[in-house]
């Protein structure tokens, strides 16, 4: 992706005049969100634009994005194809976001992928690599280019969409069960690294949620949640600022259950529960 820098960095500071009122809280919220062409990001998309924000849409597929925007409300979207494994598309991103609408006020990491692998099957390493880079280093790439502008406003949030699949090993989802432990504790490190920035870092792990992620799961899923129902829960919990939120709540409990079980029980009662499918090229 390519731009003309001098057009840029006008509007840069032209945003910077506009958003003013922003950092005084009186201006319409600048979200950004990647994964928004689907599922709970797609969601959240609709929310925040029926609230009058200014969005910005991130996601691998282009067609999918183009669709969704095209019922949002003029001038106050953008659209960007890409993945968000490629730090350089998303500071690109990140710096015509800012340019068009100034700092933003939410930042959500929401992209993510899962899928089933085992160990033992070298030709599943590229599997675990795939889910790793995209749900970790992904919502890095997602944060980095925005944290310098929103430490200069004293404002705003980010929002990391993790799942209670972080809170133990689940058997066939190392992979996954893994990259969300590892969001769960990257997002607490950076919570305590923006602690007086004015910044606000949530960790969102939900339980499961009515997507095509989990349409495929060979398994019961319990308090099954509808994806507009979770965009609102979530926006709630960043309104809040809450430091770590789980939804929706029966699943709090059931993760707080999961993860004081002894060991020895554990593995008893997960060892040979319903696992995903293996994801095979």
């Amino acid at each position: 992706m390519t731009t003309d820098r001098d057009a840029l960095s006008h509007r840069a500071a032209a945003a910077q005049t506009t958003g003013a009122s922003d950092r005084r809280g009186n201006g319409p919220h600048n979200v950004f969100i990647t994964g928004a062409s689907s599922g709970v990001g797609a969601a959240l998309v609709r929310y925040y634009a029926a609230q009058a924000a200014n969005v910005g849409l991130y996601a691998r597929r282009g067609d999918a994005l183009a669709a969704l925007a095209s019922g949002l409300p003029a001038g106050r979207h953008a659209t960007y194809a890409g993945d968000v494994r490629d730090a350089a598309a998303l500071d690109w991103a990140a710096r015509e976001f800012i340019a068009r609408f100034g700092p933003p006020t939410i930042v959500i990491a929401n992209a993510g992928v899962s899928l089933g692998a085992l160990t033992e099957h070298p030709e599943d390493l590229p599997v675990f690599r795939t889910v790793i880079e995209t749900n970790v280093v992904g919502m890095v790439n997602t944060f980095a280019p925005f944290i310098a502008a929103m430490r200069t406003t004293g404002r705003g949030a980010l929002a990391g969409i993790a799942s209670v699949a972080g809170f133990r090993g689940l058997a066939g989802s190392g992979a996954y069960s893994a990259s969300k432990a590892a969001a769960i504790t990257y997002l607490e490190s950076l919570r305590l690294e923006l602690r007086d920035s004015g910044v606000a870092v949530v960790t969102i792990c939900p339980g499961y949620i009515a997507t095509p992620m989990t349409a495929t799961n060979p398994y019961p899923m319990p308090f099954l949640l509808d994806p507009d129902k979770a965009a609102r829960l979530i926006a709630r919990a960043i309104e809040r600022r809450k430091r770590f939120y789980v939804l929706p709540w029966q699943m709090a409990i059931v993760g707080f259950v999961m993860r004081r079980l002894p060991r020895p029980i554990y593995d008893a009662l997960f060892s040979r529960a319903p696992r995903r499918t293996r994801h095979i090229e």
